[in-house]
């Protein structure tokens, strides 16, 4: 790691009371020069309860968005203004509006993987760890809309056995990865804990001992006695894992489960970021406030969330 670029960005977060937030999936360099690392909505949360006036955020524009709707206040930066998210893009708030029109009796509850215009549109958001409870806090007579990915709604509706109006929607990186991935690593590592992201496919979720987000993943390994973890998620939890546990050994599912995305923040970027005050993330004011209701009524139902 770049000591003279480490102690730049230290200067600067000082000089502009900052806070740099990781995701999980991050570089490895760059999770160890956050202040935290975390799932997306976690970190937002954190940085909301700090002090500090500008929010760094090495991850993907959806995050810094949320952050920017729980932050108003705080200047919210992205380092990389293409750092995008695939999955996010899947659906626009037109499109929702066209599905709500079509079911006008639904509710609708949007993964936080999504725009903070779609969170605008929606009546509640979620994580994928609380996804399951959170749909089944609400009414049981009446349909739900799940929006964007299929994967993880149909494992909400596997976990509360409700009929969910899913919109076709998917993580690139989650459904690369294949049961014949899963069984080639348990052929080689027997006694191993197979942890997938619901994210996943059926075939890989249906072989999987846990299906956990990755703060899940990270809680439960911490706990375990196992020595031997398969994971099926993006590649970059396994520095937090190891980190976290280094006397268990981390196999991931597949080496090719990458973000592309999540792998464009560098160090030089956030040094960039920090100098240049680049790149602001804001969100309009009407669309703000909607989408902080979603987010609010989540808080809600579940607030140990």
């Amino acid at each position: 790691m770049n000591n003279k670029l480490i102690e730049k960005i230290e200067q600067l977060k000082q000089d502009h009371n900052a806070v740099i937030l990781a995701h999980n999936y991050q570089p490895a360099e760059i999770q160890e020069l956050a202040d935290f690392t975390g799932d997306s909505l976690g970190l937002s949360i954190k940085a909301a309860e700090t002090d500090a006036k500008v929010i760094v955020f090495c991850g993907v524009q959806f995050m810094a968005e949320t952050a920017a709707i729980l932050s108003p206040e705080k200047t919210v930066l992205l380092p990389d203004k293409l750092a995008g998210c695939p999955l996010a893009d899947m659906i626009t708030a037109d499109q929702l509006r066209e599905l709500k029109q079509k079911h006008p009796d639904a509710l609708v509850v949007c993964y936080v993987n999504s725009s903070a215009q779609v969170k605008a549109e929606s009546d509640y958001c979620c994580t994928s760890a609380n996804a399951v409870e959170i749909v089944n806090s609400l009414p049981q007579d009446g349909p739900v809309i799940f929006v964007p990915d299929q994967h993880l709604g149909q494992f909400v509706i596997e976990g509360t056995a409700r009929d969910l109006i899913l919109w076709p929607g998917y993580c690139h990186v989650h459904v690369v990865i294949t049961e014949e991935d899963i069984n080639s690593a348990k052929a080689k590592y027997p006694d191993a804990i197979v942890m997938a992201h619901p994210e996943c496919t059926g075939p890989v979720k249906a072989l999987s001992d846990h299906l956990f987000s990755t703060g899940q993943m990270l809680r439960y390994a911490a706990k375990s006695e196992a020595k031997h973890f398969i994971i099926a998620t993006e590649i970059g939890i396994i520095h937090a894992l190891k980190k976290q546990n280094p006397k268990a050994e981390f196999i991931p599912a597949a080496e090719r489960a990458i973000c592309p995305n999540m792998k464009r923040i560098t160090l030089e970027k956030v040094l960039w970021s920090l100098q240049d005050l680049q790149y602001k993330v804001t969100v309009p004011q009407d669309v703000r406030i909607k989408a902080k209701k979603a987010i609010d009524m989540m808080v809600e139902v579940l607030p140990e969330k």
